[in-house]
């Protein structure tokens, strides 16, 4: 039985899943990521893909494939970058792959039977270690001519405030990215820097108050910024900071303000497959 193999090569965690052609899933498995270790990360996917079975392979990554260089590019899992990682998992695999940035994945998973189903423009925003987008338009993944389209984290917040200020330093060498203040890091700094409290992000967002507050109005001006340009019908949030139900109404009571238009009908969503939906995607980039 052939099947159609994902991985999800994330900050935290890599995920395999297995479907078969009828789209059931027959195998899925999840497994910490050993982060800063190339050797060993091949040495994981090239492992869970054995366990899944015989079948085509799809990636997603946090960072994307150099349209230049082929080796990787922009990854938050910075251990990866500059890396030939389709040829090595190729070779480890001894077959071929096809690797998409994982915002992609999760944006085109969510766009064919999610949250997105039926929405001519969808654009999938990952909330988690870092901040990625993937924007998908008539059913087809935009990857764009520099393998970057939808990366929305690396542009500056909007309209920073003085409350914004000093901006943060970004692992990708710039000041003031998105991804400093909308990430799960991101929230937990923010939230050190305001109150002297070391918490992880979900504890924060568990609390409410003022640190959550201020993320709401951050990812609103952020978000803003995607509707001006590309209009969308459905953003999909993925990611760990999807788990906060609060963001579905308080964001898009901010947006308004920001977004040049007299009404704004984008819809903000929750993912329909959680978070599988990045590999789900993966499953797919060979179909």
């Amino acid at each position: 039985m052939s099947l159609r193999i994902g991985i999800d090569i994330g900050g935290t965690k890599i995920e395999a899943l297995a479907l078969d052609r009828a789209g059931r899933e027959v195998f899925r498995k999840r497994v910490a990521t050993p982060r800063g270790d190339y050797a060993a990360t091949i040495s994981t996917v090239a492992g869970l893909v054995k366990n899944a079975g015989e079948g085509t392979v799809g990636i997603g990554i946090p960072g994307a494939l150099s349209r230049a260089t082929g080796l990787v590019k922009n990854a938050n899992s910075t251990w990866l970058i500059g890396k030939p990682l389709k040829e090595d998992l190729e070779q480890a695999l001894g077959r071929p792959v096809r690797i998409e940035n994982d915002a992609n994945c999760f944006a085109l998973s969510e766009a064919t039977d999610g949250a997105g189903k039926g929405a001519a423009v969808v654009f999938g925003v990952i909330l988690g270690t870092g901040v990625g987008g993937g924007i998908v338009a008539h059913g087809k993944v935009l990857t764009g001519v520099n393998a970057i389209a939808g990366e929305w984290g690396h542009n500056p917040l909007p309209a920073p405030t003085a409350d914004d200020l000093p901006l943060p330093d970004c692992y990708c060498g710039r000041k003031g990215c998105i991804e400093t203040y909308l990430s799960g890091p991101g929230l937990s700094h923010d939230h050190e820097r305001r109150t002297g409290q070391r918490l992880k992000a979900e504890q924060i967002a568990s609390l409410g108050g003022e640190s959550v507050s201020h993320y709401e109005e951050r990812l609103a001006r952020s978000l803003a910024g995607v509707i001006n340009v590309l209009d969308p019908e459905v953003i999909v949030l993925g990611g760990g900071m999807s788990n906060v139900t609060r963001l579905y109404t308080e964001v898009p009571l901010r947006w308004g303000r920001y977004v040049f238009s007299d009404r704004v009908t984008t819809r903000l969503a929750p993912p329909v497959h959680g978070d599988s939906s990045g590999v789900r995607g993966a499953a797919g980039l060979w179909e």
